[in-house]
């Protein structure tokens, strides 16, 4: 099929790209790398009456660690620049946002899509939605009221929903702090599709010792979600299986033609124990 019609208008600077959608309103979307847009606007299930092309903000494609060890990747850093490092900017904490890019699509999806345009999408699959919850990312978002930081248990609303404003643009993706110990996994029919269901563990460990963590899912509800049920399972110093089994209990996900709720539970509860598994072993 082919989208229905829109009109095009291309930003030449983020303010501009503000103005722009202030201006246009409801019925703009932004497109940068367009791997999710383009086919939703060609199958009829998104019909923006404007695009407003961000690709050439070249001031968006940058990733750096700041001075407090955090990691700042711009909106426009495609998830093949996360996956190859080329300027090593990455460094030591943050390998799991390396080892997660390979479950995104095929290289060519992962070559053009974006890190900022997967978050802004909210798919409730997605991988760096799920690692924005695990890892408590932050969101700056710029829009003709300024910038504001969104914490991304603030940040996903819903299918396809985030709390940006409609005149608003994802600039900036902020990880505050190393995850040395973290793995993400998931479940697909085929390699390359939609998870069925994904988890992600963040460990915190002292002297070989799990100590706390965080747990997050992917594909059991509207959006990523964390789990304090399996949270609290970890900081009593129970098992990875005790672990899993509470993630599993504590989540009710729909059922499709994909697979029973039955069936999630327990995709979630193997997925789980995996990522614990890996996490511990980082």
């Amino acid at each position: 099929m082919k989208p229905a019609p829109f009109q095009y208008h291309r930003a030449r600077d983020v303010d501009g790209a503000a103005r722009l959608l202030a201006e246009l309103g409801d019925d703009a979307k932004v497109i940068a790398g367009g791997q999710s847009l383009v086919a939703m606007m060609n199958y009829r299930l998104a019909r923006p009456r404007h695009l407003v092309d961000i690709g050439g903000l070249r001031e968006l494609d940058r990733m750096h660690r700041d001075a407090d060890g955090g990691l700042r990747i711009g909106a426009l850093t495609t998830h093949h620049t996360v996956e190859t490092d080329p300027a090593g900017a990455l460094g030591a904490g943050f390998e799991v946002l390396k080892r997660a890019m390979t479950w995104i699509g095929h290289l060519p999806i992962r070559t053009r899509g974006t890190v900022g345009g997967s978050m802004a999408h909210g798919d409730a699959t997605a991988e760096w939605c799920l690692l924005a919850m695990t890892l408590g990312a932050e969101f700056v978002a710029r829009g003709p009221r300024g910038e504001r930081t969104i914490p991304a248990g603030d940040f996903f609303l819903g299918y396809y929903t985030t709390a940006l404003d409609p005149d608003e643009l994802l600039v900036e993706i902020v990880f505050p702090r190393p995850a040395p110990h973290a793995a993400l996994t998931e479940f697909a029919e085929r390699r390359g599709d939609f998870a069925l269901v994904a988890a992600a563990v963040d460990l915190d460990m002292e002297d070989g010792e799990v100590r706390s963590g965080r747990v997050a899912l992917g594909g059991v509800a509207s959006a990523a979600v964390r789990v304090p049920e399996a949270e609290a399972v970890l900081a009593d110093g129970g098992s990875f299986e005790a672990c899993a089994s509470a993630a599993a209990e504590a989540v009710e996900p729909p059922a499709d033609a994909s697979g029973s709720t039955h069936y999630r539970k327990e995709l979630v509860r193997t997925l789980v124990r995996h990522a614990c598994e890996e996490a511990m072993s980082s």
